[in-house]
């Protein structure tokens, strides 16, 4: 059994909030843990610097394929836990399975992971905005098996794949050592699922810490953290990174015609999570 847990998701789906709220329930500061040093019992596990050390000299990330970054990753990730102290929260964006035969994630580092899931209606929404796309473009992009992200100097690609096939990858296999999450549930009981987290963590009951974490990660104060100071994990083509973080907002925005792509696009596992709105139920 390793020691780190994966927060995974699919892109603008939730990890930063989620990966805030463990900061500061574990940290349990007097005050909101800064958005931008989220790395005291957490990290990302694309970032580049991580893989320095096992390439030739002279070389950089950015002239890797992603095989070569893929195979290289099970020995950064061994690195990344054993310099860890006690548990290590990684985020990624990967699916859970391979990449030309090499593993994405670490077997033999792995505790177990958290995995949050948001309506794709609503995730084109943010995907669009955030890497200035059009949502025809963002539909298209979450629909495609061999979407990734770029390979840039501060971050290693990484295979992301579809929204359907990211959320199965995650969640097909009833795991005790994974929690699955939903964004909508996050959003409208967030005492309930939060401590839902607080167990996964092995920590007591504790109402009081439970609801000062849950107020310091909340979506006001994450926005209001970046208005004052930037967030350092912002891509470059977005205005900000938290931008509304309600659910539902595709009734106002995507066309029917949209809609039903989305639906025939990731119809099982939007069923599976029971997102297909009841007026368009086949």
């Amino acid at each position: 059994m390793g020691n780190i847990v994966w927060v995974s998701s699919y892109p603008k789906s939730g990890n930063t909030w989620v990966r805030t709220f463990i900061e500061n329930y574990i940290q349990d500061l007097p005050t909101a843990v800064n958005i931008n040093t989220l790395h005291q019992i957490s990290t990302a596990e694309a970032y580049s610097y991580r893989f320095a050390d096992h390439l030739a000299k002279g070389k950089t990330t950015t002239e890797l394929s992603m095989a070569e970054v893929c195979a290289i990753r099970p020995r950064v990730q061994s690195a990344m836990a054993s310099e860890a102290q006690g548990s290590l929260f990684v985020k990624t964006h990967n699916i859970l399975g391979n990449f030309e035969g090499y593993p994405l994630h670490n077997s033999t580092v792995t505790a177990g992971a958290i995995y949050i899931v948001r309506n794709p209606l609503d995730v084109v929404i943010s995907l669009a905005n955030y890497f200035d796309y059009t949502i025809d473009e963002a539909i298209s992009y979450m629909a495609e098996e061999m979407t990734g992200t770029p390979n840039e100097p501060a971050t290693v690609p990484q295979y992301i794949s579809s929204w359907s096939v990211h959320a199965k990858s995650w969640t097909q296999h009833k795991q005790k050592e994974f929690l699955i999450l939903r964004y909508e549930d996050l959003l409208d009981n967030p005492q309930k699922m939060f401590k839902k987290v607080e167990s996964f963590l092995g920590m007591k009951k504790n109402p009081a810490r439970l609801n000062k974490a849950i107020r310091f990660s909340s979506f006001e104060q994450l926005k209001n953290q970046e208005k004052q100071s930037g967030f350092v994990e912002k891509h470059e083509n977005a205005n900000s990174f938290f931008r509304e973080g309600r659910k539902n907002q595709w009734r106002s925005i995507l066309t029917p015609e949209q809609v039903k792509k989305i639906i025939s696009d990731h119809f099982e596992q939007m069923k599976e999570f029971k997102y297909i709105p009841k007026e368009y139920k086949l």
